[in-house]
């Protein structure tokens, strides 16, 4: 396998993410004249859920995005899309996709790596990335590699985020 730049060409290509996860956290809030308590628990859901939606690569709104791509055997396995944000000089991981058939092959590390040398690389102080308070297998993965978490928002997608489960969590790595 290699990790390759790929050019923009595929500017507007949609990707579909699906993933199945069997825990969540759960985001308790509480405020007090004077402080602010937060805390986020693993639990599991009663039965596996399945999520799925869709986004697009090299939307115009990110900064001098990069596109790579980990290439197998001729196909494309996986990508990784980066954007540096220059105004707290960070490097964020916009999208990271494996196909279903390639996870836990190897496939996400490396395109974490070529993720981490580009940060290195364009001088940034960290690497950062969102993800939800559902999708445990990519929290796992991202503290695997390194992530910690450095904030949430409890309604970044909906007015419901914290009933459905879906609370935006920022994680970063310092590069």
């Amino acid at each position: 396998m290699e990790i390759i730049q790929l050019n923009d060409s595929y500017r507007g290509r949609e990707l579909v993410f699906r993933y199945r996860t069997e825990h969540y956290y759960e985001i308790s809030t509480r405020e007090g004249e004077n402080t602010f308590f937060f805390s986020l628990e693993r639990r599991p859901f009663p039965t596996p859920v399945e999520k799925q939606f869709t986004d697009k690569l090299l939307e115009p709104w990110l900064e001098e995005p990069r596109l790579f791509a980990a290439v197998d055997y001729g196909g494309e396995v996986g990508y990784v899309e980066l954007s540096h944000e220059r105004w707290n000089n960070r490097m964020r991981v916009s999208n990271l996709w494996v196909a279903e058939g390639r996870r836990r092959n190897g496939v996400g590390a490396a395109l974490m790596e070529k993720a981490v040398e580009e940060a290195c690389a364009a001088g940034a102080r960290a690497l950062v990335l969102e993800t939800q308070s559902c999708n445990d297998p990519a929290i796992c993965f991202y503290r695997k590699m390194g992530f910690s978490l450095i904030g949430f928002d409890l309604t970044a997608y909906s007015q419901a985020d914290v009933e459905k489960k879906e609370v935006r969590l920022e994680f970063a790595r310092p590069v």
